[in-house]
């Protein structure tokens, strides 16, 4: 194995297998409620790779992608994907100009937004899709009720004049992770009203408003479209509440740089907070906070080295670890597993999570940084 690592002093691991895997299990749940299935493959794939992530998504039964930002959307277009892509977040006086010319479908929450869409549709001499977005309680973007009736008309007119298609109308869940949460069912509601006025004033979308969890969970919310985020990666966003067929597709992983063998009393680190209680063996690996290892886990740490957990030592450094090995056999050159889908023993981003208190969400989209190498296997 070291043969396949030395060259390696941080990289992620993509399972392009296991990203398939999941997609064909999350499009199943929701053709099952005849709906379609969005892949969300914002801040670059969640640190998995947009691109390949999209592909992989498209070979196993999605139909739709989604990200936040136009750019990103553009960044598919350019490598070759073809299918609807949905974006929607920007900034002020964005011009909608590239993202209009290739076909890319935009979330409108409001008149502002709409006559950007507009000006855009002006300077390119093509009609626009939209999907209007509706805040239905997560108080985020999305217009709120007392607009609504304005920019659906708003919509609608731009719609008989020819200039947009309205394609869809979407709303975002706040609490769909937590399944006793009375919010989904209250925002299921609104969600309903929003839909009720836009058919009234002759609007005929597609709905769109259950995320990973939902998609899980909720099929009464499945509607026309789900939209699967962190799922599609693997990665549970309800744990023991289904979702026990995903497979983690990112391992994160460095080599041994350096191995020494050092007396009883030998500090490690900075500020020496931790001392060997008797002599052993310290093994050096090339990765640390800057590397999206968090500094958080000094002291709470092990990895996955010559087939076992062993502890990490001593403070987190920017750019290195020191590793416990004891009396092991360990060699310069050796597999280090930081993170993996867990099935040989190794450490998982939902353990990091839960050890300094965050989500896995900020783990695997952490290794989105310049020095963390990515490869993929799992291809065909």
């Amino acid at each position: 194995m070291a043969d396949q690592t030395r060259s390696a002093r941080a990289e992620t691991v993509i399972d392009t297998a296991a990203l398939r895997h999941n997609y064909a299990h999350l499009a199943g749940l929701a053709a099952a409620s005849g709906a379609a299935t969005m892949a969300v493959v914002k801040a670059d794939g969640y640190g998995h790779g947009a691109v390949e992530v999209a592909k992989a998504a498209l070979t196993a039964g999605v139909t739709w992608i989604g990200v936040a930002a136009p750019e990103e959307a553009l960044e598919l277009r350019a490598a070759g994907i073809t299918a609807p892509v949905l974006c929607w977040l920007y900034p002020v006086e964005q011009d909608f100009s590239a993202a209009i010319a290739a076909e890319v479908d935009l979330s409108v929450s409001s008149k502002a937004e709409l006559a950007g869409v507009l000006a855009g549709v002006a300077a390119t001499g093509r009609s626009a899709r939209i999907h209007i977005k509706v805040d239905t309680g997560l108080s985020r973007n999305g217009a709120e009720p007392g607009s609504w009736q304005g920019l659906f008309e708003a919509a609608a007119k731009a719609a008989a004049d020819g200039a947009v298609e309205v394609v869809g109308l979407w709303s975002h869940l706040a609490s769909a992770d937590e399944p006793d949460s009375p919010a989904t069912d209250q925002q299921a509601e609104v969600f309903a009203q929003a839909y009720r006025t836009a058919v009234e004033l002759g609007l005929r979308p597609l709905r769109h408003l259950a995320n990973s969890a939902a998609t899980l969970l909720r099929p009464d919310l499945h509607f026309d479209l789900v939209r699967v985020g962190i799922a599609g990666y693997g990665l549970n966003p309800v744990p023991g509440h289904g979702g026990d067929e995903l497979r983690p597709a990112m391992t994160f992983r460095s080599s041994v740089s350096r191995v020494k063998r050092v007396p009883a009393g030998t500090g490690v680190s900075y500020g020496l907070t931790w001392t060997a209680p008797a002599e052993t063996s310290l093994a050096l690996v090339p990765v640390g906070y800057a590397d999206g290892v968090p500094r958080a886990l000094s002291g709470r740490m092990e990895v996955f080295l010559g087939g076992r957990r062993l502890p990490v030592v001593g403070r987190i450094c920017m750019d290195q670890i020191v590793v416990d090995c004891g009396d092991a056999e360990v060699a310069e050159g050796d597999e280090v597993i930081l993170f993996g889908p867990g099935e040989r023993g190794e450490p998982t981003a939902q353990e990091w999570a839960d050890k300094i208190g965050t989500i896995h969400y900020e783990i695997v989209t952490g290794m989105y940084r310049p020095r963390v190498r990515r490869s993929y296997r799992g291809h065909g």
